[in-house]
């Protein structure tokens, strides 16, 4: 299948590809999605789903990410398990090539590769994963309420969960293995005047523990003199930072200093005409499914009308 020519490539089969794949379809122009490395993205790790749009009752990420896929194909868009591994840009239209050895061509592209967690690397984080261990208070912090937390990370986005959880927690305590953090000082100044924020310096997480079911206790390491201890606590959350997946995009078009695509203010366009960016891969504030979903319109919108004035 060499040469095959698109008028509109989707890379990436998140809420933001899914949504720019249902409204280039209804536009008529029956997209080709590479589903890319993990198809549906985000949500498909992510169990009770409370905050999105339209259900009464708690739903299931990979629930709703196969109902929008499901949408997608049924309004004419073709969803393919296919990665992207290249692009030129060079001259127009686009050539790209993906991981099966295909080569296609396409007037335009809408790039919805998300961003993944950074997290800890132990095994019993994974273990706990969705029960009790996440990475992202705004998604899951309210199924914590009025209970013990931790925030691990020293950044920015570590000490705004743990605001952000200090309004529905009973107590949380952020933990950095380090002795000053990292984060904005009116943001430090704000987590000092909390009452029920507690800091743990110079401390690593060294296991999470848990009876199976769900987190109850974390085993911490002092990493001035490796002595041990342990917290009780009922929700862990890791906010040690995002890496969206733009690595194939690199000197190709315009990224920030942390890999994020830069698009025009107001629009999803990016450095390249022709080329359109939505959802997490763009979006290091709100990384939120329905913001994602709403990028993800505004890109097919914004490349069909982009179609229409260059053809």
């Amino acid at each position: 299948m060499n040469n095959e020519k698109e008028k509109i490539l989707i890379v990436g089969s998140g809420s933001a590809g899914l949504t720019a794949a249902i409204y280039a379809s209804r536009a008529g122009f029956s997209p080709l999605v590479l589903a890319g490395i993990q198809p549906g993205g985000q949500l498909t790790i992510t169990t009770d789903v409370e905050n999105y749009p339209g259900y009464e009752n708690v739903i299931q990420g990979p629930w709703l990410m196969d109902q929008m896929q499901k949408q997608a194909e049924n309004v004419g868009a073709r969803i393919e398990y296919d990665l992207l591994t290249n692009i030129n840009i060079e001259k127009w239209p686009f050539k790209v090539n993906t991981d099966s050895g295909r080569e296609i061509i396409t007037d335009t592209i809408i790039i919805a590769t998300g961003a993944q967690a950074r997290w800890l690397g132990i095994e019993s984080e994974q273990k706990y994963n969705g029960k009790g261990v996440s990475a992202c208070a705004t998604c899951d912090g309210f199924f914590f309420k009025n209970k013990n937390v931790a925030v691990i990370g020293g950044g920015n986005t570590a000490v705004e969960e743990a605001l952000y959880l200090s309004n529905l927690c009973n107590k949380v305590t952020l933990i950095h293995r380090r002795d000053a953090l990292r984060a904005e000082k009116i943001l430090q100044s704000r987590l000092h005047d909390k009452p029920n924020i507690e800091i743990l310096w110079d401390t690593k997480v060294d296991e999470v523990l848990g009876d199976g079911i769900g987190v109850n206790a974390l085993k911490l390491i002092s990493t001035k003199d490796n002595s041990v201890s342990e917290i009780d606590i009922d929700g862990v959350f890791v906010a040690i930072g995002h890496d969206p997946a733009t690595s194939v995009f690199k000197g190709k078009i315009n990224l920030d200093n942390d890999n994020y695509v830069i698009t025009n203010k107001g629009e999803t366009s990016t450095s390249v005409p022709g080329i359109f960016a939505a959802g997490d891969c763009v979006d290091k504030i709100y990384r939120q499914a329905v913001t994602a979903a709403g990028m993800g319109c505004m890109a097919a919108l914004d490349a069909e009308k982009w179609l229409a004035e260059n053809q």
